[in-house]
């Protein structure tokens, strides 16, 4: 499959051929699954000790025939802990037990059971990401990708651009960008950060961020910018590729490419 390079001026340079792994049938639910699987939840649990740390003198039992029990006194079988005594007379309080002040939490969640342990076969890996890079090439995926590009029309993917852009400054490579992009794309294409309409401002999440483009360099290419993604082609994954949908707004360097096709031969 032949493909155009563009140059950093916007131009169409020459034609390339791009390697298979951009031919493959886009699998959105496999995709799926794997992002599913790659999910990240913080495992939270009490502390192990949380309601046994108390500075009372000792805890009560109910047995027979020990001076400092709770048997034959009329009480329930509540653990107690001894705030004060006076010989076998005690001054006690609930402890311990779930249902008292200061207590154990009742069913706390285990830290083994909060850890993402979903698997994926490798084969299934491969063909999810095979998919996902298909998806960044297919107008059809990328309209459906971004609610913005309802009912518009686009002729010039995928973006491969020659790998000389990144060699220049951030202000000349957002302008070469946008020659490459056309002005709908580039509206996409640089994360914004805005402020969150609505209480969720005094809850933490003040901010809101657009995910904007991810440009994939070659393995020994490097750049710094932060106005959108960067990510090697050794390194890119699903979550890079497919996080809110197949489809993302992707542009390559020629270097990544050949990478790419070296990947999957």
């Amino acid at each position: 499959m032949k493909t155009k390079l563009y140059t950093i001026n916007g131009k169409q340079e020459k034609e390339i051929n791009l390697p298979n792994c951009f031919s493959e049938s886009i699998r959105a639910n496999l995709i799926q699954k794997v992002i599913e699987a790659k999910k990240i939840q913080q495992p939270y649990a009490p502390n192990p000790v949380a309601g046994r740390q108390y500075s009372a003198s000792g805890k009560l039992n109910h047995r027979r025939k020990v001076w400092k029990s709770q048997y034959g006194r009329g009480i329930s079988r509540i653990p107690r802990k001894i705030m004060t005594r006076k010989g076998s007379q005690f001054n006690w309080v609930g402890a311990t037990s779930p249902n008292t002040r200061g207590g154990r939490r009742a069913h706390a969640p285990k830290i083994l059971s909060r850890l993402g342990l979903a698997r994926v076969n490798k084969k299934e890996m491969k063909l999810a990401l095979q998919s996902a890079l298909s998806a960044t090439i297919s107008p059809e995926w990328v309209v459906k990708r971004y609610a913005t590009l309802e009912d518009q029309k686009i002729t010039n993917l995928p973006f491969i651009v020659e790998s000389k852009i990144i060699t220049l400054k951030s202000k000349d490579l957002i302008s070469s960008l946008k020659k490459i992009l056309g002005d709908t794309l580039f509206a996409l294409a640089l994360q914004k950060k805005t402020i969150r309409s609505g209480k969720g401002k005094l809850r933490g999440r003040k901010y809101k961020n657009n995910l904007g483009l991810l440009l994939i360099v070659g393995n020994d290419e490097k750049i710094k910018i932060t106005a959108f993604d960067v990510k090697t082609a050794n390194t890119v994954g699903i979550t890079d590729l497919a996080v809110g949908g197949p489809g993302r707004l992707t542009v390559y360097t020629e270097a990544a490419i050949k990478d790419l096709e070296a990947k999957f031969k």
